[in-house]
């Protein structure tokens, strides 16, 4: 009896413990502690996000060309919003009533509970004359951002365009983190590089009275966090280089692009018509985008990475080079420029070498280095041998990143057209067609399709003999100086690198050499020697496209650049001069006084007095 009457007692001692601990912990939580009380009256609590800085962004020289700058958007919590008088706040604000009921029914939609702009990309006094007045209006508040600025007219299309999210962004796993009314990357740069640029959120917890008055952090700040500014980026641009080249495109349509064969760095990328990057930034800016968006000249449309267009004679290079792997031609083969397989456009000696079938573009001669790349004997069918031959030709032109992207660090970016033997399967029918379907191909015309960017890699690609460097725009990130990892990696083409130099000396004869097709490329009075190739690019809607591609030095390569001109005809005539002066401007730091004559024969087609 004594065993059981001891355990009473223990058992009774832990009850009463147990319930002293429970009393104290109530006597806490309701006389010491405030933090329920104030999350009992929640509009004394606000949640404060505090995005970050934005990340900067610099030209390769240093050269700041975008920054932030402060505005304020006007917040609204519709639980909050008590006997609102509508036409007084309109009036306040300055702004249509029937856009105050639409803001509030999309905020309601949103969160009756949650904060959700209401007017946005205030200016610093446009928040000043209005903070004061809204103590008269419970459920509205300022919140102040970093909206961006720039310190550049130019490169619209690769920086692009920072904007508030969208609610179909918002759904989006990856913006979980993201509020209606913060900014995101829209487009460009500034959409690919977001997680780099936006850095990390903080948070503050702010006391604030029925009055709107704040009264200090919450729990001294306790559970505040720091925000952590975004990164800067170090782009590989010359922007006086891309200033330059949008002059001399303006008033056309086309593109340039220009690269660093030893880095794959972009150097200028130009797509015209084109448009200033501060369009799409600050109050209006959604005007000025359905603007942009009306015009019939499409300025929002990105042409070195989304048009594509058949290369020309340029695409003949890849052809030579393909035929030489195989073994079916060499770099003394001749053909006879038998213009019944083809026409010829240029008058000029009998093509015994590459050298020569380059720099005169001849289309006889490309049309049977094909033939042969493609008919081997490999069927007795001569359809299937044709559809083996053209199998075997794509896989190795692909290898020169075509017809692939090539993972630039934009989205958007095309693929292009290799034609496959599937493709013309499916158009022609099943062995129902042969090399002379396709030898269009031959000389960069018929069904493929290639983007500026792509060219430009293509000429890269030739300058490094054998290899290139996936083309970038941002040769930095932060502190760390280097590129991502992806854009150190060389890509070899399935052509033998000891191939490469047999096009040189064509090429170079092409800018150089008496008769060639891109003389108005030349900078021999310089002392730089280019090696070019024009093209023509036929458009069955209009004028031709005029087109031209090259790198310089020859020998030592360190600007490999694509000139794509709509509607202008001949390679040579408008395309050829453009590319020389942008060589000239990269190379030496400027255009010598007595080039103006070429600028306006490019940018007007005033023809120059003299060459």
């Amino acid at each position: 009896m004594q065993y059981l009457e001891g355990r009473r007692y223990v058992v009774l001692a832990i009850f009463t413990l147990v319930g002293l601990l429970f009393a104290g912990r109530l006597f806490y939580l309701q006389v010491l502690d405030d933090s329920y009380k104030v999350a009992a009256d929640r509009n004394t609590l606000q949640r404060q996000v505090q995005v970050p800085y934005r990340g900067q962004i610099y030209d390769r020289h240093d050269s700041l060309l975008v920054t932030n700058t402060p505005v304020y958007d006007l917040m609204v919590v519709p639980r909050e919003v008590k006997h609102l008088d509508s036409t007084k706040f309109c009036r306040l604000m300055q702004m249509p009533i029937e856009d105050l009921r639409l803001g509030l029914k999309a905020a309601k939609v949103y969160s009756r509970v949650k904060p959700s702009p209401l007017v946005q990309n205030l200016s610093t006094p446009e928040m000043a004359a209005i903070q004061d007045n809204l103590i008269d209006f419970p459920g509205f508040r300022t919140q102040a951002r970093m909206a961006r600025a720039y310190r550049t007219q130019n490169l619209a299309h690769a920086l692009g365009y920072v904007g508030s999210i969208t609610p179909k962004l918002l759904e989006a796993p990856k913006y979980a983190h993201y509020a209606p009314g913060e900014n995101v990357g829209i487009s460009g740069l500034e959409s690919f590089y977001e997680p780099v640029l936006m850095g990390r959120r903080g948070v503050q917890y702010r006391l604030v009275n029925v009055r709107g008055i704040d009264k200090g952090a919450f729990r001294g700040g306790e559970f505040d966090t720091l925000s952590q500014a975004g990164q800067d980026l170090h782009l590989s641009i010359d922007a006086s280089l891309q200033a330059y080249g949008e002059k001399l495109l303006a008033g056309r349509r086309g593109s340039i692009v220009a690269l660093d064969p030893k880095t794959g760095e972009i150097l200028c990328f130009v797509s015209a018509p084109h448009y200033e990057p501060q369009m799409l930034t600050g109050k209006g800016m959604g005007n000025r985008y359905m603007d942009l968006l009306r015009n019939p000249d499409r300025p929002l449309f990105d042409r070195p990475l989304m048009a594509t267009y058949p290369p020309g004679s340029v695409f003949k290079l890849v052809n030579e080079l393909v035929a030489m792997q195989l073994g079916v031609v060499g770099p003394n083969t001749g053909f006879e420029c038998n213009q019944k397989l083809v026409h010829c456009t240029h008058r000029h000696e009998y093509p015994a070498n590459v050298s020569i079938a380059i720099k005169n573009s001849c289309n006889p001669y490309f049309y049977q280095v094909m033939r042969a790349a493609v008919l081997r004997g490999q069927s007795p069918n001569r359809f299937e041998d044709a559809r083996l031959g053209l199998g075997q030709w794509q896989k190795m032109v692909k290898t020169f990143g075509l017809g692939e992207r090539l993972g630039v660090d934009m989205g958007h970016e095309k693929r292009g057209l290799i034609p496959s033997p599937e493709f013309y399967d499916k158009l022609r029918g099943y062995h129902h067609w042969n090399y002379k379907t396709v030898y269009s191909l031959s000389i960069g015309q018929g069904e493929i399709g290639i983007t500026g960017l792509q060219m430009a890699n293509v000429l890269a690609t030739i300058a490094n003999r054998g290899y290139y460097y996936a083309p970038h725009f941002v040769r930095g990130i932060g502190a760390t100086g280097q590129p991502l990892p992806q854009y150190r990696e060389r890509h070899y083409t399935a052509v033998d690198t000891t191939l490469f130099k047999y096009l040189i000396p064509g090429m170079q004869a092409v800018v150089d050499g008496r008769g060639g097709t891109g003389s108005f490329a030349s900078l021999a009075q310089y002392g730089i020697s280019v090696a070019g190739k024009t093209g023509t690019v036929q458009n069955a809607h209009g004028p031709d496209h005029s087109t031209f591609a090259a790198f310089a030095p020859a020998n030592d390569p360190k600007i490999a650049i694509v000139v794509f001109i709509e509607n202008a005809g001949f390679g040579g005539t408008f395309a050829a001069p453009a590319a020389g002066l942008m060589i000239e401007k990269y190379l030496r730091g400027k255009v010598a006084p007595g080039r103006q004559r070429w600028e306006n024969w490019v940018e007007y087609g005033v023809a120059p007095t003299h060459h």
